[in-house]
């Protein structure tokens, strides 16, 4: 079975060798793991830009792929990545099982706070608000309801939390060997 192994790691400076890791990785495990890397997209005659042709190599290798597991590790912010969290859509959108990790375990409510020192309790409402008054989820999860929840709704796990060392939040491989460990007892029990 073939997994696509999506996240931010792909920006990281050591990019490939984390790609390479994680696919062997999956092969201990038995499967086959599909890093966006591999792409390695150049530029085509027709002189298409470079970013429509990473995103066209990407879709195809979810497409081809069996199931997810994606690093929703916060990214430049208190999210996950944005193109992770497209991919994790993708996924669910094509039936596929999806795992996903992160490698803080705070809650999303608590990252908020920790990046707008303006994020204030509306007594009112019940609810915490950021700076430009938008509610807050408060629900306990590690991300937004609809990351979370399509993790149990279609991996049939919520998403795993590993506190990784502050120097080593992306190339941390522990969340994501927990969530190979998952997909081998998921794909044995459906076989």
């Amino acid at each position: 079975m073939k997994i696509y192994l999506a996240g931010p790691d792909v920006f990281l400076p050591n990019a490939i060798a984390i790609g390479r890791r994680k696919k062997e990785l999956c092969a201990q495990y038995g499967f086959e793991g599909l890093f966006p890397f591999d792409n390695e997209v150049n530029p085509n005659e027709a002189g298409e830009r470079i970013d429509k042709l990473i995103y066209r190599a990407n879709e195809t290798m979810i497409r081809r792929a069996d199931l997810g597991i994606c690093n929703l590790t916060p990214f430049r912010g208190p999210n996950a990545d944005a193109g992770t969290v497209f991919e994790l859509g993708l996924l669910v959108g094509l039936g596929k099982r999806v795992f996903g990790y992160t490698n803080v375990t705070d809650d999303f409510l608590d990252r908020c706070k920790a990046a707008d020192p303006a994020v204030t309790f509306d007594p009112v409402a019940k609810a915490w608000r950021d700076t430009n008054r938008m509610t807050i989820e408060n629900f306990g999860n590690a991300d937004n309801l609809m990351i979370d929840n399509a993790l149990t709704e279609h991996g049939g796990h919520p998403m795993v939390r590993y506190q990784a060392r502050a120097d080593a939040i992306f190339e941390d491989l522990t969340g994501f060997e927990m969530c190979l460990r998952l997909a081998v007892e998921a794909t044995s029990k459906s076989a």
